[in-house]
């Protein structure tokens, strides 16, 4: 046996969650448990699991950063070249997970994904720091290269070549993407493994229904 973690564990005690409890609005919902997040995690509140499914059905995940959330959904950017993309373009059904262990809450989201306008991925690369920029020109992500010089070979042929650019244009194949949910699940850890789940269901008229969930 490589590991014998049967006894680690750990208890939660969080506060109760119930329909009365929580905002109507999801988004609202996910604004409020976010805040809460950002003054408790040590690192990277926004980090989330992104996961897609190969052509064959495989599922892939990765961690990805958010960057936005509005009323139509939860906002990332990425290289539209990457496997992601491509997979997402071929299914266009993901699911995102964020864990606070600090608070003992999860967030799970359930939807259809889709490009955001260009206008709009054009505004946020041009808010990144300058070195993510020339690094989104330099990296062909998820594809095979033979070692990190080729990556650093490239980020200097792109640093001497937009040497005084202001700004530096965004590249045709990076940009973002919406995550449109369906379903959103709050879970908060409670005792003895019986943890408070509710979700928000889209309804077929356009409305959130909150229904509880057994742990």
């Amino acid at each position: 046996m490589l590991l014998d973690i049967h006894q680690l564990r750990e208890e939660y005690s969080g506060e109760p969650l119930t329909p009365d409890s929580v905002d109507k609005n999801p988004f609202s919902q996910f604004a409020a448990w976010f805040a809460e997040a950002t003054k408790v995690e040590a690192d990277t509140p926004n980090a989330m699991t992104l996961a897609t499914a190969t052509p064959d059905g495989m599922p892939n995940a990765r961690i990805v950063l958010l960057k936005e959330v509005n009323e139509s959904g939860f906002v990332f950017f990425t290289n539209y070249g990457s496997r992601k993309s491509r997979e997402m373009t071929d299914n266009p059904r993901v699911a995102l997970i964020f864990f606070w262990s600090e608070l003992h809450r999860q967030v799970k989201v359930e939807g259809t994904v889709s490009k955001i306008s260009r206008e709009e991925s054009v505004a946020y690369f041009q808010s990144r720091p300058r070195g993510s920029q020339i690094g989104a020109w330099a990296s062909p992500q998820s594809q095979v290269i033979e070692s990190r010089e080729i990556l650093e070979n490239a980020y200097d042929k792109f640093e001497k070549q937009f040497a005084g650019a202001a700004p530096i244009p965004c590249p045709d194949n990076w940009g973002g993407f919406v995550v449109k949910p369906s379903l959103i699940e709050f879970w908060q850890g409670r005792n003895n493994r019986l943890h408070d789940r509710l979700q928000y269901r889209l309804t077929p008229d356009g409305l959130w229904k909150i229904e509880v969930v057994a742990p």
